[in-house]
């Protein structure tokens, strides 16, 4: 899963960046802002500070066998986990990564789909 991107970006400094940017449009989301309403943010911001120092290879250790067990409760659309892919690629060329590593990113993310969102009744 790492992809040695956390050195190419400015580490620990650059990480907590985008996830302070990314939860701020996220908070700003009509989409998005309702799934939020009663998490402790201080706390979830750290939480994916680990999450993604470790998507992009840091040092940071995140266990991510817990994704689908916290996510499937939440309901989250189709829509909304779009809305999130949608939101992390600003957040990400906001932070000066150049297309191509924010497209790797951005793919591993949607490797992981399945585990947030809902299934649709057939």
């Amino acid at each position: 899963m790492a992809l040695n991107l956390y050195e190419k970006y400015g580490g620990f400094s650059t990480v907590s960046k985008i996830v302070h940017d990314f939860y701020k449009k996220v908070l700003d989301s009509d989409i998005l802002s309702h799934y939020f309403e009663k998490v402790e943010m201080s706390n979830l911001i750290n939480h994916q500070i680990q999450f993604f120092s470790t998507l992009l290879g840091g040092p940071v250790t995140y266990d991510i066998r817990q994704i689908d067990e916290i996510h499937k409760r939440l309901n989250i659309t189709d829509v909304a986990f779009q809305e999130v892919i949608d939101l992390l690629s600003e957040s990400l060329e906001d932070a000066g990564m150049d297309n191509a590593d924010a497209e790797q990113v951005i793919g591993v993310l949607e490797s992981y789909r399945k585990s947030f969102v809902i299934p649709m009744p057939v």
